[in-house]
């Protein structure tokens, strides 16, 4: 249904668009260059009119024409210089002042012709041709208006006898008189005229619109085409395009939604225009972000306003297109209520994307200002991802192939490392053992190779570590359980420290990148506790409670150097803990909270709210 309650809107169609995106486009020198192009126009009419004149025996060969058609040659000659050779650029005053000239003129030499067949009625075409192509449809049906008018007081000044008192007084002064004849001021005929040149000013005017208007967009799109770049990788890519849309539509936010079929992953970023830049940030969609971004996904794009509702709720009228670019009738007003609980707006422009059957999204536009038709708004926008998409999805693309490539090339080098140096430090270590304790050797002597036997053992642990490290975490709520189970297992049999693994029944719910982090989190804390606490026992505890999740890593070893419970606040001002723990909290959004007891172990505690907080 047709936005209302907008004078905007509602006056959108008075208001061509390309007008106001034409702004930035026309550069000053494509200005100069079309008006030179007129006044070379202007002065090649001139002289074939005065050619004209000159050849027609039916046409009285006034004094006055000859002299208007002189003085307009030169006044096209003088334009042409000065645009020429003057440093100073076209201003818009200098062009309304030439047009200006252009009307008046071909009504004033109307005047003082005598034939039936008007050469100069050609010189309208011209002025509205000017008027086109300099700028659009409106301005050009003013000035077929002016030109009419200037007809019909002309057309008055003749019948009132203004003419003859005109020619008295040049007779009196010894002047040529006007050889005004009336026959071509009738007002049939006059009627006719003015007819002819308000409906060539509206075709000319819809033509140069049309002209501009495709060319407009075609300048956006080449424009946001020229901003996809591989070396800015997708994220730099989507800024620099997002950034120029909002700058477009004047918006001050933006949110782009995408999704993968095949995994069902989402992600979600916002972009502000911080002065002339735009800044991105990633935010986790949450368990509902499939139902907040992903709605009634049948329609390609829609403009909604949003207006208080007399019950619960908000009230939304909006303008929505199918793909094809078909009016949608059948809105999904609770998608858009989801969204608004989220993100709060009042006016919002939305165009889906789906530039392959595995990925798909949408672009948020909060708060944008429209100065035409909604419709055509919509359908700009989704030409224009129809044209950039498909660039931006290559992007894409090679980011997943370099990222592939990249973890193919990591588990080519945990191989390398497993089936070489990880042996090879192995083979030692158990040679050095065997040398150690089949040969009598001195007390010193087995004490060096003991302790050398030791640094064996922890540079194997140290490169499983790495090998560990360096292996892709791709893991969701249902597969954290086993990554943790196993990485417990496999730090037991590694260390010989007894460890446990304990977790509580239900659905773990979390996004992949949280639960990434509390791996990775585990991970640290294990080696921490293998490096620094000389602990016999370790205790890795997954728990739900009270809607959170705690990830809860206990051993009882050394402990940290202070003594209680330490939250996440005092932490970070006293640098206690682990940084790279305490970074991958921070990260998640999460809760540090680590007790210490010295001599008696340590207890690392991170809470993680259940459902995560939305973008």
């Amino acid at each position: 249904m047709a936005v209302e309650g907008s004078t905007r809107m509602r006056l959108g169609w008075l208001i061509p668009r390309s007008l106001w995106r034409a702004t930035d486009w026309i550069s000053p020198q494509e200005i100069r260059r079309t008006e030179r192009w007129l006044a070379t126009a202007r002065v090649f009419l001139a002289i074939s009119s005065l050619i004209a004149v000159w050849v027609d025996p039916g046409e009285a060969r006034s004094t006055w024409v000859y002299a208007l058609l002189w003085f307009y040659i030169g006044q096209g000659f003088a334009i042409i210089l000065l645009l020429r050779y003057s440093r100073r650029q076209s201003t818009p005053s200098f062009r309304m002042l030439v047009h200006a000239a252009d009307v008046v003129w071909p009504a004033l030499i109307c005047l003082l012709t005598t034939s039936q067949s008007n050469t100069f009625f050609l010189f309208f075409l011209f002025v509205l041709a000017a008027a086109a192509y300099r700028w659009g449809l409106w301005e050009t049906v003013m000035t077929s208006i002016l030109s009419v008018s200037l007809l019909w007081l002309e057309s008055l000044a003749l019948h009132l006898g203004a003419i003859h008192s005109v020619n008295l007084w040049l007779a009196h002064h010894h002047l040529p008189v006007v050889n005004a004849d009336a026959i071509d001021f009738e007002p049939k005929r006059l009627f006719m005229r003015s007819i002819y040149l308000v409906v060539m000013a509206l075709l000319l005017g819809y033509l140069a619109e049309q002209q501009k208007k495709l060319r407009a967009e075609r300048d956006e799109a080449a424009r946001m085409l020229g901003m996809v770049s591989i070396e800015a990788g997708l994220a730099g890519t989507l800024t620099e395009i997002i950034g120029e849309m909002l700058r477009l539509y004047r918006a001050p936010r933006a949110l782009v939604a995408s999704r993968e079929s095949g995994t069902g992953r989402m992600s979600v970023g916002v972009v502000q225009l911080k002065k002339d830049f735009a800044l991105l940030n990633w935010q986790e969609p949450g368990p509902a972000g499939a139902d907040t971004y992903f709605g009634n996904f049948g329609i390609s794009s829609c403009y909604v306003q949003s207006h208080a509702g007399s019950g619960v709720g908000q009230e939304f009228v909006s303008v929505a297109l199918r793909e094809d670019g078909t009016v949608a009738r059948d809105e999904d007003s609770a998608f858009l209520q989801r969204f608004a609980e989220v993100h709060p707006f009042h006016r919002m422009l939305v165009v889906s994307f789906s530039p392959s059957p595995e990925l798909s999204g949408r672009v948020f536009l909060l708060e944008p200002q429209l100065t035409s038709s909604a419709e055509e708004e919509l359908r700009f926008l989704q030409d224009l991802v129809r044209q950039v998409g498909p660039a931006v999805y290559n992007v894409y693309l090679l980011r997943r192939l370099r990222r592939r490539a990249g973890a193919l090339e990591r588990a080519r080098l945990v191989r390398d490392l497993h089936d070489g140096a990880v042996q090879s430090l192995i083979g030692v270590e158990m040679q050095v053992d065997v040398l150690r304790r089949s040969h009598p050797i001195e007390q010193s002597v087995g004490d060096e190779l003991e302790r050398i036997q030791m640094l064996l053992r922890e540079e194997v642990a140290k490169l499983r570590e790495l090998m560990q490290q360096m292996k892709s975490v791709d893991i969701d709520g249902h597969k954290l359980p086993v990554f943790l189970r196993d990485t417990v297992q496999r730090f037991q049999r590694e260390t010989g420290i007894a460890a446990r693994f304990l977790m509580d029944d239900g659905e773990i719910l979390l996004t992949q990148s949280v639960c990434r982090e509390l791996a990775r989190i585990a991970q640290e804390a294990l080696v921490n506790v293998r490096k620094h606490s000389g602990a016999k026992q370790v205790l890795v505890h997954l728990l739900h409670s009270d809607g959170n999740w705690e990830l809860i890593v206990e051993d009882d070893g050394a402990g940290f150097p202070f003594d209680g419970r330490v939250s996440q606040p005092e932490l970070d001002l006293s640098s206690r803990a682990p940084a790279v723990i305490r970074e991958r909290v921070r990260l998640i959004q999460g809760e540090l909270t680590i007790e210490s007891r010295p001599g008696r172990g340590a207890r690392i505690e991170v809470r993680v709210p259940q459902p995560t907080i939305n973008g």
